[in-house]
């Protein structure tokens, strides 16, 4: 990875935090614990999927590339 992706990555790492931290009900934020539980649940819902998908479709058009896969 580039210092500029690493950078990228860092600065929409941030946003995403945000976003979730501000969609998170008060009483998910009492502890660590809930904390970590609330993220996970949101990972599995949203952006998890999104990223598997990503991958997914890659992993398709690089077995399209190269007929030997």
């Amino acid at each position: 990875m580039t210092p500029e992706e690493l950078e990228r990555l860092e600065s929409c790492a941030a946003e995403i935090a945000k976003i979730w931290y501000n969609n998170t009900p008060p009483s998910e934020l009492t502890s660590l614990e809930n904390m970590e539980k609330h993220l996970r649940q949101q990972w599995l819902e949203t952006l998890g999927p999104q990223i598997g998908f990503f991958l997914s479709k890659k992993q398709q058009e690089h077995n399209k590339d190269d007929p030997a896969q």
